[in-house]
């Protein structure tokens, strides 16, 4: 009979034997995932590890770090710039009292 066969044991085409084979193919389907995930869940921990000793290798700063000597690099710059306002102010304020000096002096 042509509808003899584990797929084909009734008249709609299907049969316990299927059904369980299918069963059979998903679980192993589901399986095949779970152990695909945990390959990939390795995978990404192996690089980290790698991407963690390269930066240790080659002596490169963390983001933070490098924010945190920038932010200090532009209070410096911002400090020198004040100091050098205030030593041209003296400067001149130097200046005049020279200028004085020497005018009072030729006066006398």
């Amino acid at each position: 009979m042509a509808n003899d066969g584990p797929f084909n044991s009734g008249p709609t085409g299907g049969g316990p034997a299927a059904g369980r084979i299918f069963e059979d193919l998903a679980r192993v389907a589901g399986g095949a995932l779970g152990a695909a995930g945990g390959l990939k869940a390795d995978a990404e921990a192996l690089m980290r590890t790698q991407a963690a000793k390269l930066i240790e290798e080659f002596d490169l700063v963390r983001r933070e770090d490098f924010e945190a000597a920038r932010t200090m690099a532009a209070n410096a710059r911002a400090g020198q710039e004040q100091a050098e306002a205030a030593l041209a102010a003296l400067e001149a304020r130097v200046a005049a009292l020279e200028v004085k000096m020497a005018s009072a002096k030729g006066s006398e």
